[in-house]
């Protein structure tokens, strides 16, 4: 057995080698028990509303302790604790079903959570961070202790089914020296935080884990994706701290050729460590941080700003904001009754039930940028075909807003690029959603998690699509997200011809740093190598034996 065990394989989403003992995370909070009521149904209500005060208040404590992508996660979720759809679906439960307030929360949560499955996506990727606010709020009604990470004073690497934003973002690097769960895929919180914050990880390990004792010395390769828990070399796993390298704000190739450094933002107060960082703009603002949770529209006036804020930080700089992805965190616009949420009214889509909220939120944007020297660009997710882009582009024009583009994000829209970036001034590659859709794969479920891979020729040649349409359209094609924060992916990203990136702000130095190493030549054999390659594991090894620099660099 020992020799079957011996080294477990997973999904690596942060790279990095280290050696260190195993530690267990414990699992979650057992359900509730049914039991009587107890008390009126005002009181168990008020009960409910109160514990999610408090979790709400200690998720946005942490947030004001934490810095880039933590700050923006802990602060998303510390808004679920307040969610209307979660507190008064179990509000309803208590009402019509007597249930206590701890099993309302927990059913209620469950049915939240299910449903953001469905719908895929970003909304997929919040269903995780849904149990954590419930598991903290049914602590606070039972009185039991919040199961989570012990006090960590020894290097360890860290096992367990997940882990929580909370727990995640405040974890030490010098501390916990790697991360495996069984669950998540390579764009779940864990996968993005652990990435932040430079610690080896890999996600949907071999559920022989749960058999590794406690205390055991194993070893993380994060670049690889395997755990060994016998007969390796320590000295083959040194750990070397990731430290965050700098980037002087000026993204470029060994041969001088730009390429656009930005840094993604999910809320305003993203905006001042993207400067601190050196982002060249924004890539990606997104706004949902103003309708997540609300029972009714943000005012225009509020939304303008909110806007502003971000706007303020960028004089003369681009910045890209994306309307809203209606779902479920939109109570007073989310689908009722939908059997597949994930293929329903999502993005601009929902413009033909909610007009006027699109309307009204790019009036919005283009009254922030009125009144500030930003260049503010705009656009729409989850366009399909020619006509939502026309459709999109007369709205855009109509507010005032001179540059429109589409988020290529299904494989419709990337075989579609031709004519409708005939019509659209800028593409943005929507890569989460778009392997989600071109593999029929939720990438959060682990066993699809290794399916679901950026590296895949499939996605790799919708990408090249897009972009060899914009090239003939004289377009710029921005890529967004966790791919681009990946350097070897950034490299090959530019050579399917993608002309500017934008990441979390943390990852800006050394995704500039290795494209400094390369040329634009090169990043073209690169991208042509990956897509020659039948399987997404042999195209990644091939592009990372080609980057010495990402092992002078401890990546």
């Amino acid at each position: 057995m020992l020799a079957v065990m011996s080294r477990l394989r997973g999904i690596a989403v942060s790279s990095g080698r280290a050696t260190a003992p195993l530690v267990h995370i414990v699992e979650s909070i057992d359900p509730p028990p049914l039991r009587p009521l107890g008390i009126s149904p005002d009181d168990a209500c008020a009960t409910i509303r109160t514990a999610a005060a408090a979790v709400k208040a200690e998720l946005q404590e942490l947030a004001a302790e934490a810095t880039g992508q933590a700050q923006e996660i802990l602060s998303m979720t510390a808004l679920m604790a307040a969610d209307p759809a979660l507190l008064g679906g179990a509000e309803t439960f208590v009402r019509e079903q007597k249930l206590t307030p701890e099993l309302a929360v927990w059913q209620s949560a469950d049915d939240q959570s299910a449903t953001l499955r469905a719908m895929g996506g970003m909304m997929a990727e919040r269903a995780a961070d849904v149990i954590d606010v419930r598991n903290r709020i049914v602590a606070h009604l039972t009185g039991v202790p919040l199961p989570g990470l012990p006090e960590l004073t020894e290097p360890c690497i860290l096992a367990a089914r997940d882990l929580s934003p909370a727990d995640t973002a405040n974890l030490d690097p010098m501390i916990v020296r790697g991360i495996v769960t069984l669950e998540g895929g390579p764009t779940s919180h864990t996968a993005i935080l652990a990435r932040d914050l430079g610690i080896p990880a890999i996600v949907a390990i071999d559920a022989a884990i749960v058999e590794i004792p406690e205390g055991t010395h194993v070893a993380i390769d994060g670049t690889a994706g395997y755990l060994h828990t016998a007969n390796f070399d320590p000295a083959d796993f040194d750990h070397v701290p990731c430290v965050p390298l700098s980037f002087d704000g000026e993204g470029r190739l060994a041969d001088g050729t730009r390429i656009e450094l930005m840094a993604n933002i999910s809320e305003p107060a993203g905006a001042l460590q993207a400067v601190a960082s050196g982002a060249e703009g924004v890539g990606l603002l997104r706004t949902e941080f103003l309708f997540n949770d609300a029972i009714r529209e943000p005012s225009v006036e509020r939304q303008v700003a909110e806007y502003g804020k971000v706007f303020a930080e960028f004089p003369g700089r681009t910045v890209i904001v994306r309307t809203l992805d209606i779902g479920e965190d939109t109570p007073f616009l989310a689908p009722v009754g939908v059997p597949n949420p994930a293929l329903a009214l999502r993005g601009f889509r929902a413009a033909f039930q909610h007009r006027s909220v699109i309307e009204n939120q790019l009036q919005a944007i283009a009254q922030a940028a009125a009144q500030h020297t930003a260049d503010v660009w705009v656009v729409a997710p989850m366009i399909s075909t020619p006509s939502e882009t026309d459709e999109f582009m007369h709205l855009a024009r109509a507010a005032g807003l001179r540059t429109a583009g589409v988020l290529i994000e299904v494989p419709a829209a990337a075989l579609n690029a031709g004519p409708i970036l005939a019509r659209a001034d800028f593409a943005t590659l929507g890569t989460n959603d778009l392997i989600q859709y071109t593999f029929a794969a939720d990438r959060e479920i682990a066993h699809l998690a290794e399916l679901a891979t950026p590296w895949d020729r499939s996605i790799l040649t919708l990408i090249q699509l897009t972009c060899q349409a914009a090239a003939q359209q004289d377009r710029p094609v921005v890529l967004p997200g966790e791919m681009a924060g990946i350097p070897e992916l950034a490299v090959v990203a530019v050579g399917l011809g993608v002309t500017a990136l934008s990441m979390s702000a943390r990852r800006l130095g050394v995704v500039a740093r290795v494209l400094e190493s390369v040329t634009l030549a090169e990043c073209r054999e690169l991208a042509g190598l990956a897509l020659g390659c039948e399987s997404g594991e042999r195209a990644r090894e091939l592009v990372r034996g080609r980057l010495p620099i990402l092992e002078e660099l401890g990546r």
